[in-house]
């Protein structure tokens, strides 16, 4: 929570602030995050407007994750922007929108709102990671994963392969040595047993 007492409600007033913070838990995705209670960097510059507090800043902190094609641990310094607006509980009606209607509701149920002038970022900072976390992290852009065949890392061995038999072609091997013995087999009746016959 931010304290914005300071900073009064005459609008154009200007406050900056930096401060360092703990991470809170499930700051990412599944495969990349910022570690809960690592530090976050944060520079904020608040400034009073009509409506509320409108909040812009920047965040710095630690990622930590895996690369999506090697498995090998991965870490990174995310630094990204945001900017949100935090309305003042008793904010005019006229700042408000003039709808009555579902769109009306939607926006009024996206909006922030200051408590007893203190402001919550973690929601802003949390849709600010999210947004510019990579889906998909590698830990280079030319990373060429892992072997299919026995999972050994293929960049620790660029020349890593395995012999292998085209599955759509070993069947048909195996068909082409039965049908070699078949032959073998068949050969004394072809054609000279039904010359014989008649």
């Amino acid at each position: 929570m931010f304290d914005t007492r300071e900073l009064g409600r005459r609008p154009g007033a200007l406050k900056r602030l930096s401060r360092s913070v703990p991470a809170p838990d499930h700051l990412g995705i599944e495969v990349i995050s910022v570690a809960e209670g690592a530090t976050v960097e944060l520079d904020l510059r608040l400034e009073s407007v009509m409506e509320g507090v409108l909040v812009t800043g920047t965040a710095r902190a630690p990622l930590t994750g895996e690369c999506v094609r090697c498995l090998e641990p991965l870490e990174r310094e995310l630094e990204v922007d945001f900017q949100e607006m935090y309305s003042y509980p008793d904010a005019d009606d006229r700042s408000r929108p003039a709808d009555t209607g579902d769109d009306a509701e939607e926006d009024e149920e996206d909006m922030l709102f200051l408590e007893a002038d203190l402001l919550d970022l973690e929601p802003v900072l949390r849709d600010a990671v999210v947004l510019a976390l990579p889906l998909q992290p590698v830990c280079q852009e030319d990373c060429p994963g892992l072997c299919s065949e026995c999972g050994a890392r293929l960049a620790d061995d660029p020349d890593h392969h395995h012999e292998t038999v085209d599955i759509r072609w070993a069947a048909l091997q195996g068909l082409a040595g039965s049908d070699q013995d078949g032959e073998k087999d068949n050969a004394p009746r072809s054609v000279g047993d039904d010359s014989q016959e008649k």
